[in-house]
C-alpha cells in the first residue's frame, strides 16, 4: 500500500482490493450504515466483509434469513433514517423485485448490489454473466423510476457504489449497482480518496413540525422532503397508490397526477444520472456498445483493430437505466454497423437496435457458457461486420 499526495491537505490511498471488498469499503464511505443480507455466490464477500466494518463505524450488519427479508429490513432502515444497503446475486435479485418496486413507490432511497453470474435457476453460482440487465430495469411490476450502475473496473466499483448512495439520497429511490463475477473477485489497485473528499448529499428532510405536513408533496425537482422520524410529522406508508397526503387514493386524477411526477423526477434529473464513455468514437465506422467486464475486453479489442486499419470505437454506458440514448444516438449516427457483446443471450442489444432503429444495422454477440467474451471474439465479429455493412 502507498500513498499519493493530491493536494496539500487531502491523500489518496492506492491499494490492492478485490471488486467486492471494494464494494463494501465504499458502501462505508458513503455513510452507509446499515446492511442486511443473505449469503449468496458471488457476492458473498461484500457481506463478510461489512460484517467486520460496520461496527467499527458504529453501524448495524445483519444476516437475514433470506433475500426477501433483507430488502424489508434495508427499507426499513432506510425510512427510520439510515444509508442501507443490500447485496445479491441474480436468484436472490428476483426474490428482491417485490419490496424494491415497494421502495420505489414509497420513494425509500436504498442501495442494492447484483453480482451477476449465470443462471437460470441455481445456474454457475462461481461463473460470471449479465444475465440481469432487463432485470434490472422490468423485474419489479408496474411502472417505476430505475436507476443502475454498471462498473468496469475494480476502481470503478469503488467510485460507482458512492454515487450510488448519493443517488439514492438525492433522489429518494433505489438504485441498482450491476456488475459480474469477474470483476467481483478480481484484484487491482484503487484509489480510495480520503474521507474528506467524498460527499454524499443527504436526503431532503422536512423542516420543522406543527404544520399540516404532505409527506409525498414535492417542488420542481420532483422529489419530496421526507420526515425524519420523531420531527413530529405525521407520515402514512403505503405501496398503495397515495396522494401527496400519503394516504391510499385509487381516483384517476390524482393517481395519474402522483405516478407522472414519480416517474417524472427521472427525466428532471437526467443529467445527474448520465454517465458514459466513448473510445476513438469520432470516426468510427464499426461502434462496439459494451459494459462491464465486456467493455474491457471490447477496448483491447479497438486497439487491436486501429491497429489493423479498422475504424472501430466504444461506447460504454456506466448508467445503464436510464440508458443514455441521445448520446449513443448522436454517435451511432456516424457509424455503419453497431456490434453489442453481452454474456447472455442478448438483452441490452435489444435496447440498442430500438434506441438506433435499423440504420445503422445492430448486431448482437453472445456468449452464455460462463465464460468472459474475449477482445478475440469481438475484433473478429468487427471485422465481419466492416466488411458488409
Amino acid at each position: 500500500m502507498s500513498t499519493v499526495s493530491t493536494t496539500g491537505l487531502a491523500t489518496t490511498r492506492l491499494t490492492a482490493l478485490h471488486g467486492n471488498h471494494a464494494c463494501a469499503l465504499a458502501a462505508v464511505a458513503a455513510g452507509c450504515r446499515f446492511f442486511a443480507g443473505y449469503p449468496i455466490t458471488p457476492s458473498s464477500e461484500i457481506a463478510e466483509h461489512l460484517s467486520h466494518e460496520m461496527p467499527k463505524v458504529g453501524g448495524t450488519f445483519v444476516q437475514m434469513e433470506d433475500e426477501i427479508a433483507s430488502i424489508a429490513a434495508v427499507i426499513g432502515a432506510s425510512l427510520g433514517g439510515l444509508r442501507a444497503m443490500t447485496a445479491t446475486s441474480g436468484p436472490g435479485f428476483s426474490l428482491m423485485q417485490e419490496n424494491i418496486g415497494y421502495a420505489a413507490m414509497t420513494e425509500t432511497p436504498c442501495v442494492i448490489v447484483d453480482v451477476m453470474r449465470g443462471g437460470p435457476s441455481t445456474g454457475m453460482p462461481t461463473r460470471p454473466a449479465q444475465g440481469d440487465v432487463m432485470q434490472a430495469r422490468f423485474g419489479s411490476h408496474g411502472d417505476r423510476p430505475v436507476v443502475a450502475l454498471a462498473p468496469a473496473s475494480v476502481q470503478e466499483i469503488y467510485t460507482e457504489t458512492i454515487r450510488a448512495f448519493d443517488l439514492a439520497e438525492r433522489l429518494r429511490t433505489p438504485v441498482t449497482v450491476l456488475y459480474d463475477q469477474v470483476i467481483a473477485q478480481l484484484l487491482e489497485s484503487v484509489a480510495v480518496p480520503a474521507p474528506s473528499t467524498i460527499h454524499v448529499r443527504d436526503r431532503k428532510w422536512a423542516n420543522g413540525a406543527g404544520k399540516p405536513f404532505q409527506p409525498y408533496a414535492a417542488d420542481e425537482d420532483g422529489i419530496p422532503a421526507m420526515a425524519r422520524p420523531g420531527d413530529g410529522h405525521r407520515v402514512h406508508t403505503t405501496g398503495l397508490t397515495h396522494s401527496e397526503s400519503g394516504f391510499p387514493t385509487q381516483a384517476p386524477p390524482v393517481v395519474e397526477r402522483m405516478m407522472r411526477r414519480l416517474l417524472g423526477k427521472i427525466d428532471v434529473h437526467a443529467a445527474l444520472l448520465e454517465k458514459y464513455e466513448t473510445l476513438a468514437t469520432d470516426d468510427a465506422e464499426v461502434l462496439i456498445v459494451a459494459y462491464g467486464i465486456t467493455a474491457r475486453a471490447a477496448r483491447r479489442a479497438v486497439a487491436v483493430l486501429r491497429e489493423a486499419g479498422i475504424k472501430a470505437g466504444l461506447f460504454r454506458p456506466i448508467t445503464l437505466w436510464p440508458f443514455p440514448e441521445a448520446a449513443l444516438q448522436k454517435i451511432a449516427a456516424r457509424a455503419r454497423a453497431l456490434l453489442v457483446p453481452e454474456m447472455n443471450a442478448g438483452q441490452l442489444v435489444l435496447e440498442i437496435q430500438r434506441i438506433v432503429g435499423h440504420a445503422p444495422p445492430v448486431r448482437p454477440l453472445s456468449r452464455i457458457d460462463g465464460e468472459p467474451i474475449t477482445p478475440n471474439e469481438i475484433a473478429t465479429a468487427v471485422k465481419e461486420l466492416a466488411v458488409h455493412a
